[in-house]
């Protein structure tokens, strides 16, 4: 059997800001995201050219403009290399803007047992002090350490589960976290320190997933705000809306006219389940709720758990 430092590491570029150029160097906003391929991204980090690494361009695509037609052959690109005994781990470069929900789709689908690790950056590659190849080496590195598994993000020296990992800054090279869970494992001077157990749990297949993306069930987000009303839930059932997750003030409370809405759409057949508008602490449910919580989960990843559940009841599928 090799050893990590035997096996090689497959890199999948994906777009992203880290992939991105500007006219002028020191624009960190006005720059196009997804214009180098991963070989170009890998060829400016000196420090990998003497790890085993293999590339492959899975899309070019700015991460706000992720697709599921994306997630799909993404999906089906990690869980071929992973399943080559020769390769210790996958990274993955990614935009920033839709990062979680791409680590979060990896993780329930794949649960792997090797590392996949995702990783982006804030600046683009031409800035003056671009962020990109730090952390892309400390992904590369991440993959090939012993004992990692399952689907994790590194930024800024900081690793995050893909089921906790969101952006929470808009601009920070530090931009990332993972709420009141915080980080899994830190990056110091090359080293890993990890803090917490590496996620696991029971993949639910890519079968899940093997359907054309244009017959994926539709989920949508929805606000609680003051003066809130029913009429775009109405709407969305009109379009076949199957799914909605309220994006709901506190601890995940509704406008009582939204709240009537949900729950008539709730009766006829739409999944609608309660997150909450707060940055950081989770949805407690109460036995009497009559909207479920989702708990821990985030708007974003709660529309991606709702969309897999409602996927794998099609199929027949008991999602774990």
């Amino acid at each position: 059997m090799q050893s990590r430092s035997q096996s090689s590491t497959v890199v999948l570029g994906t777009g992203g800001t880290i992939a991105g150029t500007a006219a002028t160097r020191g624009d960190h906003i006005g720059y196009q995201a997804a214009q180098l391929g991963v070989g170009a991204l890998l060829g400016g980090v000196p420090g990998l050219s003497e790890v085993a690494l293999e590339s492959e361009q899975v899309a070019q695509v700015d991460s706000k403009d992720m697709e599921p037609a994306v997630w799909q052959a993404l999906a089906r690109r990690v869980a071929h290399h992973l399943g080559r005994p020769e390769v210790s781990g996958v990274v993955i470069t990614h935009g920033t803007d839709t990062l979680e929900e791409t680590a979060y789709l990896l993780q329930r689908v794949l649960a792997p047992a090797k590392p996949v690790v995702l990783t982006a950056a804030m600046r683009p590659a031409t800035a003056l002090h671009p962020d990109g190849p730090q952390n892309l080496l400390d992904a590369v590195h991440l993959a090939r350490e012993p004992g990692v598994q399952g689907v994790v993000a590194v930024l800024a020296g900081q690793v995050y589960s893909g089921l906790e990992v969101r952006k929470q800054h808009t601009y920070r090279l530090d931009a990332f976290g993972a709420g009141d869970a915080g980080p899994l494992a830190l990056l110091e001077a090359g080293r890993l320190h990890t803090l917490r157990p590496w996620p696991a749990g029971v993949p639910l297949g890519l079968d899940v997933i093997d359907v054309d993306p244009a017959l994926w069930p539709r989920v949508e987000l929805v606000s609680s705000h003051s003066g809130a009303d029913g009429s775009l839930v109405a709407a969305l059932q009109q379009m076949g809306v199957a799914g909605v997750v309220v994006v709901g003030t506190g601890n995940g409370t509704v406008h009582q006219r939204l709240e009537a809405a949900l729950l008539a759409a709730q009766a006829a057949g739409m999944k609608v389940w309660r997150s909450t508008r707060c940055a950081e602490g989770r949805v407690l449910g109460k036995p009497d709720d009559v909207l479920p919580a989702a708990g821990t989960l985030t708007p974003y990843q709660a529309r991606v758990e709702l969309l897999l559940q409602l996927l794998a009841e099609r199929k027949g599928l008991r999602p774990g």
